[in-house]
């Protein structure tokens, strides 16, 4: 659904984007996680035909976004980082102008936008303005819009950005119901954790390069299964270990408090690159 062949962006001498090689299935749902500055906004960019590539290729559902543009940009929807909603608008404005410029017929528009307040749980709030729904009600509405045009891939750029744990888990789950319809996601997140819970697959980005991709399980596996931090002069250093028993035993006869934990995605993306998911 998504090859990336050879991906390069650059910015005067500085490369943000660095011969990104990758291909995503339809129906996966793939995140892309690094540090800030990695490359990872850069790339959604290219990939929704809101910034020019600098070299290589991508094709949408095989449709190259250089030579056939238009035809690229209808196979996928957007959810930015950043709330872009018109707040003077209120909810059934927002998702029919965007109807509109997609060139849905009227009553297939009004149709599909009482689908999605279903499907996002927001049928009560048809005639709300935009400026008067909570945070996390405005990402649903993100979500829905980008669902409009029944996209076959789906841009999620930090959709859970600055909402509280308990939205954060119901976007989730929102996510995995669009991906489980069958639509393609590709989602670059902040959020470790919600990498592991929705991925199937993550790549590792930094200074434009992919450093690894595999499935969240076998990343963390190359490390163990348990980690022990343990605090001293010189901060906080993990030690990784196979089995619960070997960490266990391995703390029994230290003289500094520690803590003992299942090893994460972040631990993975620390020891490849140094550098923590921001």
């Amino acid at each position: 659904m998504i090859r990336i062949e050879h991906l390069q962006k650059s910015y005067g001498a500085t490369r943000a984007v660095d011969g990104i090689d990758l291909s995503v299935a339809p129906g996966e749902l793939f995140a892309f996680l690094g540090p800030n500055g990695a490359g990872k906004t850069t790339t959604i960019r290219i990939l929704t035909g809101l910034t020019r590539l600098s070299g290589g290729q991508v094709r949408l559902n095989g449709h190259d976004i250089e030579s056939e543009p238009l035809a690229a940009k209808r196979q996928c929807g957007l959810v930015p980082q950043h709330i872009n909603l018109d707040s003077e608008l209120n909810v059934l404005e927002n998702l029919d102008i965007h109807g509109r410029l997609f060139g849905m017929a009227p009553a297939f528009r009004r149709q599909k936008i009482e689908q999605l307040l279903a499907y996002v749980e927001l049928e009560d709030r048809l005639h709300t303005l935009v400026k008067q729904l909570s945070g996390g009600l405005k990402r649903r509405l993100m979500i829905a819009r980008a669902l409009m045009h029944e996209p076959r891939i789906l841009f999620l750029d930090e959709p859970t950005v600055g909402l509280d744990p308990a939205i954060r888990r119901r976007i989730w789950s929102l996510i995995k119901r669009v991906q489980q319809d069958g639509t393609t996601i590709f989602l670059t997140t902040h959020y470790i954790e919600e990498a592991e819970f929705l991925a199937s697959r993550v790549a590792f980005i930094d200074r434009g390069r992919i450093v690894a991709l595999d499935q969240p399980q076998a990343l963390m596996a190359q490390l163990g299964h348990w980690a022990i931090d343990q605090m001293n002069g010189e901060g906080i250093q993990t030690r990784y270990f196979a089995t619960r028993d070997e960490a266990t035993q391995f703390s029994a006869g230290q003289d500094f408090g520690f803590t003992l934990r299942r090893v994460n995605l972040e631990d993975a993306f620390l020891a490849l690159t140094g550098k923590k998911v921001m």
